[in-house]
């Protein structure tokens, strides 16, 4: 697993910036604040110190991170690496703390500058306010170190990227001489049709001036929840529902149901030109009312809003309300992330995961924990991808997910079966494996909610040629480790060319 993506990490730290990187990383990944608030003891400063506490956790797998570019901005800047450009010398300061953290390890860079990124205050996370000066210098840093790799998030990947990011992606890959990737490739935008080939045109601005981006991709159809509740996925990443998840859960409910409300809240969606705003209001008439506890809307589960909005004639938007109102806001929403209800739809999918610019492998596993699970991909995608849809066999997918993230991150001695290798296996039943129902459980510190899904079809799990996992089960040891680059991963470049696409196959 590489963690730290997203410009977020949790070093270096001083005391001062700590409840801001927790109110960050809450906030951002939608992991719920008093979970981390509970659970997360600031045992170390450096990132070095930081990787030192990890591998005494006793890690059960293997483990990078990546140094995050907000922690760094507010470990040099404080407050105001929220407000403004860094000045020369705080510049300076920024790359004398990258260095040393990929001195200690770290596999990389990363940053973003996505839009929906705020900190526990609402306010932009800190590489919203750097230059793109700023970016390329401190990627520049990866260039002295062995084994990294930089992971950059524009705020235009969203819509297919503009002009300036295809340029500013190239220049921090080129400036790093390590390869760039960024996630995640989108299949399905209304308002853009063809905004999967202009994502992926990344990889050939870069290539055409001698560099290297990697677009990475969730490869499953995974679900998304939302609710006006508790989710941060959906409604809640909406500036004009933002506001209402201040509110009490009695004062929400009026609001919802207030007519002066809701007409603000169609009027902000039919606004909404792109962007993550425009996404959701294009898709909600996808959404199916997955779960409620409430009786007063128990005939609605399992239904297609859609539907009900046919039947009583309102829009999808009220009808999604109205049942929030209904059921005192215990009413879920999901919907799979990529339409394939027609065969053009498949094999449009099917030719971008093909695709030889794409690493599969995504994921945003450990975050957006009430709203979204794809860190199933791992055995998902042998159900939908080998078994159901024949986009990959099995020898191929085994290949996507192992050898080709391992070729790109540099890792020595991994991602393949070979006499001197590093005994990492994963013993599965290709006619079994897949991943479980997803349930809501509450076991995170306080007792928050996290949704959650079982690996099916695995047989046993070896680190190290240690099992830690036999029939499906944890074994209880913990065999995995930090990896570090320079000594973990030395050579990190592109993927290998590893697969005919579509049309050839």
């Amino acid at each position: 697993m590489v963690a730290g993506n997203c410009g977020i990490s949790l070093a270096p730290v001083d005391p001062s910036a700590a409840d801001f990187l927790v109110g960050l990383l809450s906030r951002v990944e939608a992991i719920p604040l008093e979970a981390l608030e509970e659970g997360l003891e600031f045992k170390w400063r450096s990132f070095g110190e930081y990787l030192a506490a990890v591998e005494r956790s006793a890690p059960a797998i293997n483990i990078g991170f990546l140094a995050g570019h907000s922690a760094l901005r507010r470990h040099v800047m404080g407050p105001a690496a929220s407000e403004r450009g860094a000045t020369a010398d705080e510049l300076a300061q920024m790359r004398a703390g990258l260095a040393e953290a990929l001195a200690a390890g770290a596999m990389g860079f990363s940053s973003a500058t996505a839009a929906t990124h705020r900190d526990g205050a609402g306010v932009p996370t800190p590489p919203t306010f750097a230059t793109s000066e700023e970016l390329v210098t401190l990627a520049g840093v990866c260039r002295d170190f062995p084994g990294t790799s930089v992971e950059f998030i524009p705020a235009s990947a969203a819509y297919g990227f503009s002009d300036e990011d295809y340029q500013l992606l190239t220049a921090m890959a080129r400036a790093a001489d390590r390869p760039l990737n960024w996630n995640t490739v989108i299949l399905d935008y209304p308002a853009i049709p063809d905004i999967a080939e202009r994502q992926l045109a990344s990889a050939d601005v870069a290539a055409a001036a001698g560099a290297v981006v990697v677009p990475m991709m969730i490869p499953h159809n995974f679900r998304v929840r939302t609710d006006l509740a508790e989710s941060d996925v959906g409604f809640r990443s909406l500036p004009a529902f933002d506001r209402l998840f201040d509110l009490s859960p009695t004062a929400r409910l009026a609001a919802l149901a207030d007519p002066d409300v809701r007409r603000q809240l169609h009027q902000s969606l039919s606004e909404a030109p792109i962007g993550v705003t425009a996404m959701f209001r294009d898709s909600l008439s996808d959404h199916v009312v997955s779960d409620s506890g409430a009786a007063a809307v128990q005939d609605c589960v399992g239904r297609p809003v859609s539907e009900l909005a046919a039947e009583s004639g309102r829009s999808v938007l009220d009808v999604m309300l109205d049942l929030a109102v209904a059921s005192e806001l215990d009413v879920g929403f999901v919907r799979h992330l990529v339409p394939t209800a027609t065969p053009a739809q498949r094999a449009t999918r099917a030719r971008v995961l093909r695709d030889p610019r794409v690493v599969l492998g995504a994921s945003d596993g450990g975050a957006h924990l009430r709203g979204v699970i794809n860190a199933e991909y791992s055995t998902a995608s042998f159900a939908e991808l080998v078994r159901d849809e024949a986009v990959f066999s099995v020898e191929e997918l085994v290949h996507e997910f192992t050898d080709v993230p391992a070729r790109l991150y540099g890792l020595t001695d991994r991602g393949r079966v070979a006499v001197g290798g590093h005994a990492d296996l994963v013993l599965f039943d290709p006619a079994r494996i897949g991943a479980s129902p997803v349930h809501l459980a509450r076991d995170l510190p306080g007792g928050a909610a996290r949704l959650l899904s079982h690996g099916l079809g695995i047989e046993s799990v070896i680190v190290a040629g240690t099992e830690v996992v036999h029939g499906g089960r944890y074994t209880g040891q913990a065999a995995g480790r930090v990896l570090r680059a320079g000594t973990d991963a030395l050579c990190s470049g592109p993927p290998p060319v590893r697969r005919a696409t579509a049309a050839t196959r």
